[in-house]
């Protein structure tokens, strides 16, 4: 039977970068930078024991960066148009190349990189990076393209504003500006750079990634990178062939008969090529960046091109619109998407004292038949760290939404490194702002480097608070992976609760888990300060389809270990005394 899979996001750049400096805008000498070599085979076996499955190393692909590698033959990055000092990981510059920054030897960088894929595939983890469709860097320049392949934009007949097959968008007879800076923003922090001189040549100009059609984007468009084009005319009508209502019914297999003989876009094809190329590296998925701005007939070429080569490719897509949710799983073929504007963002208010837990399961319901398909986190390097002032400023009310989080469905569960000790992202980096770890620029992981302890990797420094945060999380996240309850059956006994239970009120949660072998019952505190006390009740139907005659059942608590409980079962409905600390959960499993 199939088991749920765990995802754990890392920055590759900060990962192994032991430097405390933390000057803002601080350059790579000053601030340090992590390197494919600091995943040790160490690193990796304590990364699997946390309870992982697959890691997404984020910003592999060769983006605009500042650093000065003219020496490997990569030209240099104008900082007009590069955000921060090491560069966003989703302004890509080269798909046929991973970042220099993250090699010993820059010149060996893809020897490096297959090398960490290889020690990955070891530790008995899956490998995952991204793949950005929807815009690359404004100075793309393939290096090491594969014979045949063409870089972005090569034969793009720029005197049109839209061609079928062009790669990008046009404002003829328009040179591009550089936006004009806003609240004292300066490049490098106003830092000298011979590069830095407010302009940057393209003419004629292209859209920016986030659709903007002005030859000088504004400064909070993403303005360092240019929209590609799939087809999709000016006036957003489709320039190829729309996928069949039935084909949301189909399998790869289909999808991928469908688009065979088809004639489409340029982009299309190159797309394709990328993903295949790092499949026949080792990578063994994506996550596909901003998917819901590229049409979902690309999705259902694209993916169903890459599970044809490997059925378990595991494909993952950042969507945030719910009413797109089942095209893109369905029609677009993806296996996960992230569920963010429905769970995360339910949980995120609970959490921060104003939201009541009876919105989960209405989520929930709302979401039953693509439940599987909805990826959960508390945290990935969007969002702001939980520890953070902004968020709740303590990571251990993290604690019972991330039982819920990881337990509530069949869909995999997702972390951010740091995440498990309590990294709450203090620092001002430079283009990034506190509350989230920059992505922009080098800097340290405070609390994540005590974790790595000068490359030990074994927790050396961190706090008994911090120790214990991470043994909480790992007890989880081993359970998880091994239920097989939790790739079964789901009902919420919440409701149920709030009308029959004296003392259970909208801070408290609780739902059942079940397969044939396995019966769980989940409660969740998510109050700071109160401690509850009372007879938490099965109702009649969920006992019945458990099979439970009356009687009198042991109860082993998962989570701790140490909490022994009986459920008595009168009249068909189940009891049981439960006491709940403060941010404190349960997770029951019902013997015989």
């Amino acid at each position: 039977m199939k088991k749920k899979e765990v995802v754990y996001q890392v920055f590759t750049r900060l990962f192994g970068n032991t430097n405390t400096t933390n000057k803002p805008w601080g350059t790579i000498e000053v601030n340090g930078v992590g390197k494919f070599a600091d995943f040790s085979k160490k690193a990796l076996a304590e990364i699997k024991d946390l309870g992982v499955t697959h890691i997404w190393y984020t910003g592999v692909p060769h983006h605009a960066v500042i650093n000065d590698y003219t020496a490997y033959g990569i030209s240099n990055d104008d900082p007009d148009v590069v955000k921060g000092r090491a560069g966003s990981p989703y302004a890509v510059k080269d798909y046929y190349n991973v970042n220099p920054d993250l090699a010993t030897d820059p010149s060996k960088r893809l020897e490096e990189f297959k090398q960490l894929i290889q020690r990955t595939h070891d530790a008995g983890l899956k490998v995952i990076i991204d793949i950005v469709p929807n815009h690359v860097a404004r100075n793309y320049e393939g290096l090491t393209n594969p014979e045949g392949v063409e870089d972005f934009g090569a034969s793009d007949d720029t005197s049109k504003g839209y061609d079928v097959n062009n790669n990008f968008y046009y404002i003829p007879g328009e040179p591009f500006k550089v936006p004009e800076w806003q609240d004292g923003y300066l490049p490098l922090g106003g830092d000298r750079n011979r590069l830095t001189d407010s302009r940057f040549e393209e003419v004629p100009a292209k859209w920016t990634g986030n659709g903007s059609r002005l030859a000088q984007p504004h400064f909070n468009d993403w303005y360092e990178t240019v929209k590609i084009n799939y087809g999709i005319r000016p006036d957003g009508t489709k320039d190829f062939e729309e996928l069949p209502e039935e084909y949301r019914q189909k399998d790869h297999k289909a999808h991928y008969e469908f688009w065979k003989d088809k004639t489409l876009p340029d982009s299309w094809h190159k797309f394709k090529d990328i993903t295949q190329y790092w499949l026949d590296f080792g990578v063994d998925g994506f996550r596909f960046d901003m998917a819901e701005m590229v049409p979902v007939e690309f999705w259902s070429y694209l993916n169903s091109n890459i599970k044809m080569k490997n059925p378990d490719a595991f494909l993952l897509a950042e969507v945030y619109n719910p009413s797109l949710y089942r095209a893109y799983i369905h029609q677009g073929k993806m296996d996960y998407l992230y569920d963010k504007v429905e769970l995360y963002d339910s949980i995120k208010h609970i959490m921060k004292g104003y939201g009541w837990t009876d919105h989960i399961p209405v989520v929930q319901k709302g979401m039953a038949d693509i439940e599987h398909h909805m990826l959960h986190f508390l945290e990935n390097h969007d969002e702001q760290r939980i520890a953070s002032s902004d968020f709740v400023g303590n990571a251990q009310l993290g604690k019972p939404a991330m039982v819920v989080s990881a337990t509530i469905s069949t869909s995999p569960t997702m972390i951010y490194f740091g995440q498990e000790v309590g990294e709450p992202a203090a620092e001002d980096a430079g283009f990034g702002s506190p509350t989230r770890t920059s992505i922009f620029d080098y800097i340290g992981v405070p609390h994540h480097q005590r974790w790595v302890n000068n490359k030990k990797f074994d927790g050396g420094q961190l706090s008994e608070e911090e120790k214990s945060l991470r043994e909480f999380y790992k007890r989880l996240l081993n359970f998880t992976i091994n239920s097989e309850a939790l790739m079964g059956e789901y009902q919420e006994t919440h409701f149920y609760n709030k009308d029959n239970t004296e003392g259970y009120d909208h801070r408290v949660l609780s739902y059942v888990r079940w397969s044939a072998d396995e019966k769980l019952i989940i409660l969740s505190n998510f109050d700071e300060h109160k401690s509850y006390s009372f007879e938490f009740k099965i109702p009649e139907d969920v006992t019945d389809k458990w099979l439970l005659a009356d009687g009198e059942y042991p109860l082993t608590e998962e989570l701790y270990g140490a909490v022994q409980k009986k459920m008595s079962v009168i009249h068909g409905q189940g009891k049981i005394q439960i006491e709940l600390e403060p941010l404190q959960s349960y997770i029951f499993k019902v013997g015989n």
